[in-house]
């Protein structure tokens, strides 16, 4: 079955870094676009990255420049590097695979969240 283990997330002071990890197992981890979702406390889900297999990637603009989605595809591991982070960030962040390689499918598995604390 499709599963997920998390690491990386945290406490950092603001400006400081966190790369996250997504191990992924029970798919043809490849062949997928996966995906960094966040929830802030009180708030919704906010889409924050995506990468296609090709290695295409896309981001939410209050993260531009600052974040870096990227994958090991022998490793069968997602990453987001996470640089100059702002109390803005704090989150749980949740990894996830979408049903096929496009941006636009929906997600259908979720990993089980790690959470990112930026304190003001």
């Amino acid at each position: 079955q499709v599963q997920f283990v998390e690491s990386g997330g945290g406490l950092v002071q603001p400006g400081g870094s966190l790369r996250l990890s997504c191990a992924a197992s029970g798919f043809t981890f490849s062949t997928y676009a996966m995906t960094w979702v966040r929830q802030a406390p009180g708030k919704g889900l906010e889409w924050v990255s995506d990468i296609n297999s090709a290695g295409d990637t896309y981001y939410i603009d209050s993260v531009k420049g600052r974040f870096t989605i990227s994958r090991d595809n022998a490793r069968n591991t997602l990453y987001l590097q996470m640089n100059s982070l702002k109390p803005e960030d704090t989150a749980v962040y949740y990894c996830g695979k979408r049903v096929t390689n496009s941006l636009a499918a929906a997600i259908d598995y979720w990993g089980q969240a790690t959470p990112v604390t930026v304190p003001s």
